[in-house]
């Protein structure tokens, strides 16, 4: 029973008396409208189409000019047919797979040791020369070559001494216009993108392993090879494969050494689509470029993911 109280007037609820059912509960009134959320496919049209029109048609266009001759006629596999019983194309791609393994190699084997000095050797400066390598991969790889240029060109620091020392009229340095002169630049530049991966793998590992395994004598080298190097070899193969992914499609080294006798595939497609115009030839290279690529990216994203990394 409900009553109004003559002092406030506000309604206020008597007590009810014994046997007197209770008042039907108030329906609640209509809530406000239920906002209305954008569909997931909206939000990815953006994106999608960003990425269709600035990396897949443009790389649609190359497939497309690929298997176009230049005499028309329609769809042909003859531009491949062409590329591939090329011997230039065969050179270059020699070349490329040599120079990738190679400079995969030695970066591996330079930026172990390094790393292994810089996360296990105290010295002054270790943790500056750390946070250099992180500012070193932001460098690209024209300003390394030409750096080297600088000290082993013709006219470089050290030919520029040895003539001063001798009075010979040319230094003995000329291997930067060599493919060991491509092959040294990749190195100094990739290794950094091997040690990066090794010196957080070495921060994780556990220093008390390392004591226990010296106070049962073992030596330094015994250390290394048993305790350090299994530890490191998903971020050995991470950085490993990064490397050469990466060497495959190295451009900007080769074009500044100036070695004209060291011929890879991103230098055959410059050569053919810029100096000779010549753009299926190019398109083809471009093609198996991209394939091979792609094929050694897919194997670093699963090496990377058993890592870790």
């Amino acid at each position: 029973m409900t009553s109004t109280s003559t002092a406030t007037g506000v309604p206020t609820t008597a007590p009810r008396t014994p046997g007197e059912p209770a008042p039907a509960a108030t329906a609640p009134g209509p809530g406000p409208a239920r906002s209305r959320t954008v569909p997931a496919w909206v939000w990815a049209l953006p994106p999608v189409a960003v990425l269709v029109l600035a990396f897949l048609y443009p790389l649609a266009l190359v497939l497309q000019q690929s298997v176009t001759p230049d005499d028309g006629g329609g769809v042909s596999l003859e531009p491949y047919a062409d590329v591939f019983a090329s011997e230039a194309f065969r050179d270059a791609l020699t070349t490329t797979v040599w120079l990738a393994v190679g400079s995969t190699v030695g970066c591996l084997v330079l930026g172990f040791v390094l790393a292994l000095v810089i996360a296990f050797v105290p010295f002054p400066g270790g943790k500056a020369v750390a946070r250099f390598v992180d500012v070193f991969l932001s460098f690209p790889s024209f300003l390394i070559t030409l750096a080297l240029l600088f000290v082993y060109g013709s006219v470089g620091m050290a030919n520029g001494l040895w003539t001063d020392v001798t009075g010979a009229a040319d230094g003995p340095f000329h291997f930067l216009t060599t493919p060991w002169g491509v092959l040294l630049a990749e190195i100094t530049y990739f290794t950094p993108f091997v040690m990066r991966p090794l010196l957080a793998a070495f921060s994780q590992l556990d220093t008390g392993q390392l004591e226990v395994a010296s106070s049962l004598g073992a030596g330094p080298v015994r250390i290394i090879r048993q305790v350090i190097l299994p530890e490191a070899l998903p971020a050995l193969a991470a950085g490993g494969s990064l490397v050469l992914v990466m060497c495959l499609n190295e451009f900007g080294i080769v074009l500044f050494t100036g070695a004209k006798d060291v011929t890879t595939l991103p230098m055959l497609v410059y050569s053919k689509a810029i100096l000779e115009s010549d753009y299926p030839v190019a398109c083809v290279v471009a093609v198996v470029n991209i394939a091979i690529s792609v094929g050694l990216y897919s194997l670093y994203r699963v090496v990377s993911r058993r890592a870790g990394a």
